[in-house]
């Protein structure tokens, strides 16, 4: 995807974010040659699902986080 392709769908998701109020929020997202990975923050998988209708974005998948590891984890 262009870098303008990409703005307009950062900017469409903020949009819906903002009619959906606080309790669900775009952390990041992870874009790859034919995918994009989002992190929510969001009281439950409807919510996710909510926001992906509203923005006419595909969610193929949503699955919950139980932890993060990094290299600290290691020590």
């Amino acid at each position: 995807m262009s870098p303008e392709e990409l703005q307009g769908i950062s900017r469409k998701s903020c949009g819906v974010l903002r009619e959906m109020g606080p309790q669900i929020q775009w952390v990041q997202s992870y874009v790859t040659d034919d995918k994009i990975y989002c992190v929510y923050l969001a009281p439950d998988e409807e919510a996710v699902r909510k926001h992906a209708e509203q923005g006419g974005f595909p969610a193929n998948r949503i699955s919950q986080i139980r932890s993060v590891i990094d290299p600290g984890t290691a020590e």
